[in-house]
């Protein structure tokens, strides 16, 4: 979900329905569409003809704009009484939300000419930290007299029509903010003598009705009314929750609809996908772009879906360009995506839905095309994902053959192993070409494959058959490193590093090392696999105790989780309370906050509020109190806190926010806080981050196997940052095959608003003389890459950086399809383009030209890794750090129940039943030795369950 625009119609209802200001004409208005019956119309003032009427199309055209080759049906009108007035009397006012403020715009001369109003209108800014504030002077931050100080209605020579303006200004914004608006915009708004109330409507009463020769007909049209002509409007969907209760965001009695851009109209299959996402807590998106293209996919996450679009669209312009088999951009017949581990039952029913769509019509003779991509997931299980879509292929086994469709799969995450291997052994029982690769080949390269620039390599017999393979391989032998990589002696040369230059970034003042070998964290609330997950990383990276200090579960008593420490049982507690958790652990300086996108925010600010507890005086003095169980306000009180036990400096030090769809207004809120706290915020909407061989986030770098397979367990000399968290297990992948791996790596969520920015993990990273590059993963919308781009022109940063912002088929999709950039949305709520500045085009030229590597497309993204890095190996300015074997990590119990037949004894600790599902009569095995074999003396003997 993400800002979404709303009907004309609905803004003026809300906006007539929340501002309090005497001086608003609230004018009636009427919708009629084409099917209605004009007839049934009751409207006294539109039926007596009692006033002239004006009619304007309710289709979200924004401002005065070509809506270029867009077709589209006119079906929807908006009828309004017609304002007489001047050309004088019209002005522009646009409000609209920043990561840190609200800015207003505001121009004297308003209407169809007003022109570039972005760069000769007033500007006026409302810190978010005003906006908190709740001074009885105040409304949402801003006053008249703030306004009528400034500039922003310099141009208005009336002093009276200048006042009227301020004290609108005010209300309409504190209405804004309130009802979580992202953008308002009225051109024009328009201030003159003529009104027209609601109680004289009805009687018609023409007293108050201005001639055409501008005739006064009564002293009270000496007064002047505000009049909203026309309104542009988009609200932030992701708030649709905390006003499902109440009437504030209704018209008419009903909640609030979210129309399609003009000329898109959504089919049934759209519909019906949204439906199924509205259901659930995984996401399915899908949006047809061209029935007819040859080129279809089912992609696994938000992030990797843009890419592939991106990968698609520039090799089909290519492939058309040299004259071959391609339309283009028409090629691509779809965008969507599916994520958050859906059950098998809603990937069948998305898997079928496309291939209804995709064999629909007459077959094309090149044949098409079926793309089931994606990266490496973090917890998501591909083969349970698989099987719905294993259904379906099956289900349409004759339509495949029919329509000569090739299917291209890539993908890898948990058992991957057993999804790929069932896709592989489809191919044969369908009799339809399926390819199949794993995390060993790049994700984009099924694209190139797809359309013949890549050739497409014979199967390979692999060593990893399974998750426990890859233990075993993984665990035995280490990772090995990519045997191009000279080994040079560390004794002799030195990492060419910059001077730090954190202190002259004005948002943040991080400056302590994030994540040691020592960092220990609280996670807030039950996430057993992922707690598990990071225990399992701890062991395999040689960490002497493990990152997770304790759990916080508000909703039972204080208790004790087993989890598994290697082969040993370990115990960690669970606090009901927040306090009585950093109490008793106060060297837990990380909070992981698992809980769902209706709470996240009252427990971060939660967490904010509570000062560090210095554990010496507590053992003298006692244990403070604390009032507050759940903080539920957006201001932070500490009146309550026991002062005597308390200092002015936070326990915790960062935050790392899981959930997706908090609302944006929420999301600044945190930023302020954690900005005047100095707590560094990953997130909202992220899997987290990790530093190889001392610390990760939750489900951050997949199961043990990709662990192990990337190197993680120890550091190597890259870092990266990405919006995406899907991504980030790619980009640990990447890295991993063609440098000395990963140092570091941060997902910053893919929100409008991330907690912290690009900039604030990257000056981080070129302080650091273990770092030797940077790896920047952005996309398109927002202005977080520009920041990047005037530090490395500053000098701030002097490191070798790799950036590419993914998003780029927005702008070609667009001109194909005839409308704006912004009208496309990707997976990720940020991720669309408000202005051609915030498309991923713009951003990579601009990356580019300050010196950054920027590659062709994320296709080639790992060859310019791989020839950057090689490049600083051979000056000397950067040594390869050395590989060393991770600890052994027993298999995960579950994944072994399920996928390995294993079965744990819980009578007697460590041991192990086999459960063997068969009715050959082979003798059975056990760890590779026939059962029928004795065991050496001393081994006790295995039991074996036999079953169906």
């Amino acid at each position: 979900m993400s800002s979404k625009a709303i009907y004309e119609e609905s803004a003026k209802s809300l906006i007539y329905s929340s501002v309090c200001y005497s001086k608003l004409a609230k004018n009636p208005f009427r919708v009629v569409k084409t099917h209605d019956d004009f007839s049934k119309v009751t409207d006294e003032w539109i039926l007596h003809n009692v006033f002239k009427c004006l009619t304007s199309t309710d289709l979200l055209c924004y401002r005065i704009l070509s809506i270029g080759t867009s077709c589209g049906v006119l079906d929807r009108f908006l009828i309004e009484p017609f304002v007489p007035h001047e050309q004088s009397e019209e002005y522009y006012l646009c409000i609209y939300t920043q990561r840190d403020s609200n800015v207003i715009l505001f121009h004297h001369t308003g209407g169809v000419d007003v022109g570039d109003v972005d760069s000769k209108a007033k500007r006026y800014e409302i810190p978010i930290q005003n906006i908190m504030k709740s001074d009885p002077g105040l409304r949402a931050g801003c006053s008249a007299e703030h306004i009528l100080k400034s500039s922003l209605l310099s141009g208005v020579r009336c002093p009276k029509r200048v006042r009227m303006l301020a004290d609108f200004i005010v209300e309409l914004h504190a209405v804004f903010d309130k009802l979580y608006f992202t953008y308002l915009e009225i051109n024009p708004l328009v201030i003159c003598k003529w009104n027209m109330s609601l109680n004289e409507i009805n009687g018609c009463n023409k007293n108050h009705i201005i001639s055409d020769n501008g005739q006064h007909m009564d002293d009270i049209n000496e007064q002047l009314y505000i009049h909203i002509l026309d309104v542009a409007a988009k609200l932030d969907q992701c708030a649709e929750h905390l006003f499902s209760s109440s009437l504030e965001w209704s018209v008419n009695g009903k909640m609030l609809e979210f129309p399609c851009a003009f000329g898109k109209t959504e089919c049934k299959e759209e519909a019906y996908i949204a439906k199924l996402d509205a259901r659930t807590g995984a996401s399915l998106k899908l949006t047809i772009l061209n029935p007819n293209g040859r080129i279809w996919t089912m992609s696994a996450g938000g992030g990797a879906s843009v890419i592939f679009a991106d990968t698609i669209c520039e090799l089909a312009e290519r492939v058309k360009a040299a004259g071959g088999t391609s339309q283009g951009v028409r090629d691509l017949a779809n965008y969507g995506e599916y994520s958050g581990a859906p059950s098998e039952e809603l990937t069948y029913e998305y898997s079928k839905t496309i291939l209804k769509l995709m064999t629909s019509g007459e077959p094309n003779p090149d044949g098409k095309v079926l793309l089931i991509g994606g990266g490496i997931a973090n917890f998501t299980n591909v083969a349970a994902t698989f099987k719905g879509i294993v259904r379906t292929l099956t289900e349409f086994k004759e339509q495949l053959q029919k329509h000569k469709i090739r299917i291209f799969v890539r993908r890898a995450g948990p058992n991957y192993q057993e999804g790929l291997r069932v896709m592989r052994e489809l191919g044969y029982t369908i009799n339809v070409p399926i390819y199949v690769f794993g995390p060993e080949t790049h994700m984009t390269a099924i694209v190139s494959m797809a359309f013949g620039l890549r050739e497409i390599p014979l199967p390979k017999p692999s060593k990893i058959a399974s998750s426990s393979d890859a233990l075993t391989l993984y665990s035995c032998s280490g990772s090995s490193c990519r045997e191009h990589v000279p080994s040079l002696n560390m004794a002799s040369q030195n990492v060419k590093i910059s001077e730090c230059t954190t202190s002259d970034h004005r948002e943040t003042s991080y400056k302590e090392t994030l994540f040691t070998v020592e960092t220990k964290c609280l996670i807030w609330g039950l996430q057993v696999k992922a707690v598990q997950s990071m225990l399992d990383f701890d062991y395999a990276s040689h960490r002497t105790s493990p990152s997770v200090a304790a759990l916080i579960y508000p909703f039972s008593d204080d208790h004790q989780l087993k989890f598994y420490w290697g082969a040993k049982e370990l115990f960690l507690p669970v606090y009901k309370q927040m306090l009585d958790a950093m109490y008793k652990h106060p060297d837990a300086h990380i909070l992981v906050n698992f809980a769902s996108l209706r709470v996240a925010y009252d427990i971060c600010m939660e967490a904010m509020q509570i000062d560090y507890i210095c554990s010496n005086r507590n053992k003298q003095n006692g244990y403070p109190t604390h009032k507050h169980n759940h903080v539920s306000t957006h201001q932070i009180d500490h009146s309550d806190h026991n002062n005597d036990f308390l200092t002015n400096e936070t326990q915790i030090k960062c935050i790392a926010i899981i959930a997706e769809g908090i609302p944006e207004n929420l999301t600044r809120r945190l930023i302020q806080r954690s900005k005047e706290r100095n707590i560094l915020l990953i997130g909202p909407a992220t899997v987290g981050g990790l530093k190889a061989g001392c610390f990760k986030i939750g489900n951050t770098g997949g199961m043990t196997d990709n662990i192990l397979a990337s190197r993680l367990y120890r550091p190597g000399s890259v870092a990266y940052v990405s919006r995406s968290g899907g991504m980030s297990n790619e980009l640990n992948n990447i890295i991993s095959m063609n440098s000395d791996g990963v140092y570091e790596g941060v997902a910053i969520g893919g929100d409008r608003f991330p907690g912290s920015t690009f900039l604030d993990h990257i000056l981080r990273y070129e302080s650091n003389p273990e770092i030797g590059m940077i790896v920047v993963l952005g996309e398109v919308g927002g202005v977080e890459e520009y920041a990047l781009v005037e530090a490395v022109k500053l000098g701030k940063i002097k490191k070798p950086i790799i950036a590419w912002c993914i998003g780029s088929c927005g702008e070609l999709l667009s001109a194909a399809n005839g409308t704006s950039s912004g009208s496309i949305q990707f997976g990720h709520a940020g991720a669309c383009a408000n202005s051609l500045k915030e498309t991923a085009t713009a951003k990579n030229r601009a990356l580019a030209e300050v010196g950054i590597h920027v590659p062709g497309s994320f296709d080639e993204l790992d060859l310019l890794i791989r020839r950057v890095f090689d490049e600083l190996v051979r000056s000397g300015q950067l040594i390869p750090k050395p590989d060393r074997p991770a600890r052994t990590v027993p298999m995960d119990y579950e994944w072994a129940k399920r996928y390995d037949n294993f079965e744990r004894c819980t009578h007697v600790p460590g041991s192990v039943l086999i459960n063997i599902h068969t009715h050959s009569k082979s003798s059975y095995k056990f760890l590779k030795p026939p059962s029928n074999i004795p065991l050496a003396k001393g081994h006790a003997t295995a039991h074996v369950k036999t079953g169906t």
